[in-house]
């Protein structure tokens, strides 16, 4: 399985430094909360329309290494 988490990225100034989807308002945090609340893809997708089914994968990605204390080093830069 090739990895997603170029999509999960950590900026200064944008959500405290929080981990975010790609650079966008969103934390990683937030989307895994909607995925627990037991919301469906398209719900999420319907309140967060700019997200991409590789998004939510990379979410995924990254609570399973962080699950594990696995440092994962994330792009400070916006992905398109």
């Amino acid at each position: 399985m090739e990895s997603r988490l170029n999509r999960i990225t950590a900026i200064p100034g944008l959500c405290n430094g929080k981990p975010t989807i790609r650079g966008k308002r969103l934390t990683v945090h937030t989307l895994l909360s909607h995925l627990a609340a037991g919301e469906t893809e398209a719900e999420i997708f319907e309140s967060f329309p700019f997200l991409e089914k590789e998004d939510i994968t990379a979410a995924l990605e990254y609570a399973a290494l962080m699950a594990d204390h696995i440092n994962i080093p994330l792009s400070n830069k916006q992905v398109a």
